[in-house]
């Protein structure tokens, strides 16, 4: 179920991307907002068309689609991929080995100290 939404989700992407792009747009910009009638501010009343009409209706699937995933993604829980798993493996084997000095720092891999940096000679 949560990979068929995942697919419909991004259907609906690239539909509605198609939509908004193959749109012609108000024109004006922020332009318009510099002077003139009242229309040029809010933009004029556009003609509704397919595009229009569809541009919305994939919108609010969008929505829908991203509300319904996101509760659903909070329900699974986390999700471990196997690549995480062996990182942690990996981490904990790794903690007993590396010790850590009194600052917080810790100890090199090696266990020997780090030489000091030699002092300049005036």
């Amino acid at each position: 179920m949560y990979t068929l939404l995942m697919v419909l989700i991004l259907v609906t992407c690239l539909l509605l991307a198609g939509a908004v792009l193959l749109q012609a747009g108000q024109g004006g910009g922020l332009a318009s907002l510099g002077g003139g009638a009242g229309d040029n501010i809010v933009g004029g009343r556009q003609a509704e068309t397919i595009l229009t009409k569809g541009t919305w209706w994939l919108g609010g699937a969008f929505m829908i689609l991203a509300l319904i995933l996101s509760v659903m993604s909070a329900q699974r829980g986390p999700v471990t991929t196997r690549t995480q798993e062996l990182l942690q493996q990996e981490q904990q084997q790794a903690a007993p080995t590396q010790g850590t000095l009194p600052l917080g720092g810790s100890a090199p891999a090696g266990g020997t100290p780090a030489a000091p940096a030699p002092t300049p000679q005036p």
